[in-house]
C-alpha cells in the first residue's frame, strides 16, 4: 500500500542555530538511507519556505485567483513529504515515527493514497 507522510515542520527559528541545522540534516540523511535500504521510498522532497507559497482558486465563471502564501493559516508548516510503498498502516506509522520531523514537537500526518480504476 502507498502512504503519504506529510511533515509538519517545527518552528523555523530552530534552523537559525547552525548546530541544530547540521544535526537535523544528518538525521534526514540517515533516514533517507534507511528508506533506501528498505526499498520503500517512492518519492520525498523538502519544501521551500512559506514565503514562496501561492494558493490558486477558480471562481464561478472561470476567473483564476492567486493568493500569496499557504492555503491554511496555521502555526504548523508543511515542510516536506515522503511517499512510501509499505505493507500496511502499521509499517507506515513505524516509518513516520522514525522520521526526524516527528521529534521535538514536529508531527507527521500519515495518509493512505486513494487509488482509482479508470
Amino acid at each position: 500500500m502507498k502512504y503519504m507522510l506529510l511533515i509538519a515542520a517545527r518552528d523555523p527559528q530552530l534552523y537559525a542555530d547552525p548546530d541544530f541545522g547540521a544535526k537535523e540534516m544528518q538525521a534526514y540523511i540517515d533516514f533517507e538511507k534507511a528508506l533506501a535500504e528498505a526499498g520503500v521510498k517512492i518519492a520525498g522532497e523538502a519544501l521551500q519556505g512559506l514565503e514562496t507559497a501561492s494558493t490558486v482558486s477558480v471562481r464561478d465563471g472561470g476567473e483564476r485567483v492567486v493568493t500569496d502564501g499557504p492555503y491554511a493559516e496555521t502555526r504548523e508548516i508543511l515542510g516536506g513529504f515522503y511517499l512510501l510503498d509499505v505493507p500496511d498502516l502499521d509499517a507506515a506509522l513505524d516509518w513516520a515515527a522514525r522520521c526526524p520531523g516527528a521529534n521535538g514537537g514536529g508531527r507527521i500526518e500519515v495518509r493512505p493514497i486513494q487509488s482509482f480504476d479508470y
